[in-house]
């Protein structure tokens, strides 16, 4: 970050591994390592994908709030389905987390998406919710979770997303029936 000090970044991690806040961390040390670091990354859903049926959230929290949402999430998954296994990655120092569950391995994707899909999301969001936290982050509510919103959302802030867009798009041609139609 531009005005930051040198070292600014390894002495907070020593203060946190200090306070028990983390147990391992890593930083790159060359272009390498960065290019590396976040070929991992993108290839998260690649790895998912090998390891069978995934069950995804894109999920937020205050930042403060990641510890328990990940704690609270995974157990509570796995009450739900043991064996499942917790993928969570992504922006956690923005409290944007990818919180994902693979399948317990050795089991059937489509039986296990058929019996834990819809029941997974709905223990999942009431820990975030109970965190404070929203049930969608990065990519916003999309299509899938269209019937959660008027769930999640305060009635008096859906009726101002539907005014505004009915100021902003009167004839209705912007996205059609998507969200608030």
């Amino acid at each position: 970050m531009a005005g930051t000090e040198p070292g600014a970044l390894q002495s907070a991690l020593e203060a946190t591994f200090e306070k028990s806040l983390i147990s391992d961390a890593v930083i790159a040390e060359s272009l390498a390592d960065r290019t590396r670091m976040w070929a991992f990354r993108e290839q998260m859903s690649e790895c998912q994908s090998k390891e069978g049926a995934s069950i995804k959230h894109d999920v937020s929290v205050p930042i403060a709030a990641v510890p328990a949402l990940i704690a609270e999430g995974s157990a509570a998954a796995e009450r739900l389905s043991p064996g499942i296994r917790p993928v969570p990655f992504g922006h956690m120092g923005d409290g944007n987390i990818h919180f994902n569950f693979s399948q317990p391995a050795g089991a059937d994707s489509k039986a296990f998406m058929a019996q834990y899909d819809e029941a997974l999301h709905e223990v999942i969001y009431e820990v975030v919710l109970k965190l404070g936290g929203s049930v969608s982050a990065e990519h916003g509510i999309g299509q899938l979770k269209t019937d959660l919103l008027k769930h999640v959302k305060d009635p008096v802030a859906l009726e101002m997303m539907r005014a505004i867009k009915t100021a902003l798009d009167p004839n209705g041609i912007l996205n059609p029936g998507k969200m608030l139609g």
